[in-house]
């Protein structure tokens, strides 16, 4: 009597992951669609042969959306949209396996798997010259103003100029790479009156000015490690006659009358004489004809 023995397969084996924690670290300006874990590392087994059917999430708010699987059945993990360091710099991503269906009524056995993404600041930013302000709240972007000083006609300065808003400044915005500053002036620097520290960006006269005719001075902020990435502010120097006098007033108390009942933006008149509106003038000595 020949008896044969059928053995059937029981889903008694739930998939396995070679590596249920694993890490990556991520450039910031890693371009979309890049694969940042290979499918051979992600793939999970199964002693049962079944096909494996995965699903990818992530734990961490606002960081949906970024990175995906290739596929239901490729857990391949890629890079879906453009990352940026300002916004996030670390997320948490689950991959689970199944041996059947998201959908299948039949009993699934599941692993998970741990992936730790951590993101790299690029150096993807020109340097920002401050003080600045963002647009529109966007950390990503600074704007800043236009710097002014002043220097007086045939007089030679030895101190650095003094400017507004603040000192002549300049930052790498990429603060995990803080690369080093240098300035240097480009444009505007007529006869070469003026010259600039690489180092500290102040700014410092070489000559005397004669002429009245202000300057209007095109500095360049530069990476050190990479000379595309910079930046450029105007500085104006106006040029003046030296102040060596004080501005005065010609009286020390003046005095003026007011009437009850006036509207508001009306005349103050003198104390004594009521046709006559009080008039405060400052005179300076610099300025005899004015």
């Amino acid at each position: 009597l020949e008896i044969l023995v059928t053995i059937l397969n029981e889903n008694d084996n739930s998939p396995v992951f070679a590596q249920p924690n694993l890490t990556r670290d991520v450039p910031e300006d890693t371009k979309v669609d890049t694969a940042i874990v290979a499918r051979e590392e992600l793939s999970a087994i199964d002693a049962d042969l079944d096909t494996i059917y995965y699903e990818l999430t992530t734990t961490v708010q606002d960081t949906d959306g970024y990175f995906a699987i290739r596929g239901v059945n490729n857990p391949e993990i890629y890079l879906q949209k453009a990352l940026d360091y300002d916004k996030f710099n670390s997320t948490t991503l689950l991959l689970y396996a199944r041996d059947r269906p998201v959908t299948s009524p039949d009993p699934t056995k599941t692993a998970t798997a741990t992936i730790t993404i951590v993101i790299k600041q690029s150096d993807t930013r020109a340097p920002w010259f401050l003080p600045c302000n963002h647009l529109h709240n966007d950390t990503s972007i600074c704007i800043s103003s236009p710097y002014s000083g002043r220097v007086n006609i045939s007089e030679m300065s030895m101190d650095p100029l003094l400017l507004e808003p603040g000192p002549l400044y300049a930052v790498d915005p990429d603060y995990t790479i803080r690369d080093r500053i240098v300035y240097s002036i480009v444009g505007g620097n007529t006869d070469e009156v003026f010259s600039v520290d690489a180092d500290t960006g102040n700014l410092t006269m070489n000559k005397i000015v004669t002429s009245p005719d202000s300057f209007l001075l095109q500095v360049m902020a530069t990476q050190v490690s990479n000379i595309r990435k910079y930046s450029v502010a105007t500085v104006e120097i106006k040029v003046i006659n030296k102040s060596e006098y004080p501005p005065y007033f010609e009286k020390g108390v003046y005095n003026g009358t007011v009437f009850v009942g006036l509207p508001r933006r009306s005349f103050v008149y003198q104390a004594g004489d009521p046709s006559t509106p009080l008039v405060i003038t400052a005179m300076d000595n610099d300025f005899p004809d004015v």
